[in-house]
């Protein structure tokens, strides 16, 4: 696997690294070795999948509050998503900063997450697979979001006119969190 850094601390872009031969390819997706190497969490007691019909369709901001935030690892599996992290760590120099990725089936990256990040996406195909690993068990008194078109945020998302579910619509503003 070839980890590389991204703009937001501790936000880290996973690509596979195939050994191919003429029946097709093996990749490492996960190693505890290398991501304790680089003090990366390697605790998933939860696993989650997401199917996601129409392209244009956005599911977010989510992310779980202390004292239980999620790390997480994100992979597209079927389709192509517009794949976005927001910092919403209190404190953080990158606060309130997005970054957004293109996650395919095809190019196969992983996106490692760490905790006190908002998560949302883009559906860029129709028929988009979101395969999550997550640190923590699922909290619902912890589940919160952010709005996907907060100005402050100013995310450019690449589909108009998105289709989100009424929960997502009416998420918070950055400046209403806690």
């Amino acid at each position: 696997m070839k980890f590389s850094r991204t703009t937001l601390e501790g936000l880290w872009l996973i690509e596979l690294e195939l050994r191919e031969d003429e029946r097709g390819f093996l990749a490492r997706t996960y190693c505890e070795n290398e991501f304790a190497a680089l003090g990366l969490n390697t605790r998933w007691p939860q696993c989650n999948l997401t199917r996601t019909n129409t392209r244009g369709m956005l599911r977010g901001m989510h992310f779980q509050a202390e004292p239980k935030p999620e790390i997480k690892l994100i992979r597209c599996c079927a389709g192509a998503i517009f794949d976005v992290l927001v910092d919403v760590r209190r404190g953080s120099p990158t606060f309130g900063r997005w970054e957004g990725f293109e996650l395919t089936g095809e190019n196969r990256r992983t996106l490692y997450v760490p905790g006190g990040f908002a998560h949302g996406f883009q559906c860029l195909a129709d028929g988009c697979e979101v395969f999550y690993q997550m640190s923590e068990f699922y909290v619902l008194e912890f589940a919160r979001g952010l709005r996907w078109n907060d100005p402050q945020v100013n995310i450019k998302w690449p589909v108009a006119n998105p289709m989100l579910s009424v929960r997502d619509q009416n998420l918070p503003l950055l400046s209403a969190l806690a």
